[in-house]
């Protein structure tokens, strides 16, 4: 996940960083400073991020030659 990623999928979800830091028990700070490129957090914190966002309803799109992205999951 790029800071990117997780910037539109809390924006796609109107999920606030104190949000996101309150279900992950990852500190606001943290997910400020990944989210604006100011640092790079272990991989298991970014983990949590994800996992918590695509719990939430975000699918990751990898890179594909079209760029990462985000989208809402499709519920079947």
């Amino acid at each position: 996940m790029t800071p990117e990623q997780c910037r539109a999928a809390r924006a796609m979800l109107a999920m606030s960083q104190g949000d996101l830091a309150g279900v992950t028990g990852v500190a606001k700070r943290t997910i400020a400073g990944f989210e604006m490129g100011q640092s790079s957090p272990y991989s298991r914190t970014i983990a949590a991020l994800r996992a918590a966002l695509e719990s939430a309803g975000v699918e990751f799109i990898a890179e594909n030659g079209g760029g990462a992205g985000v989208r809402m999951r499709k519920d079947t």
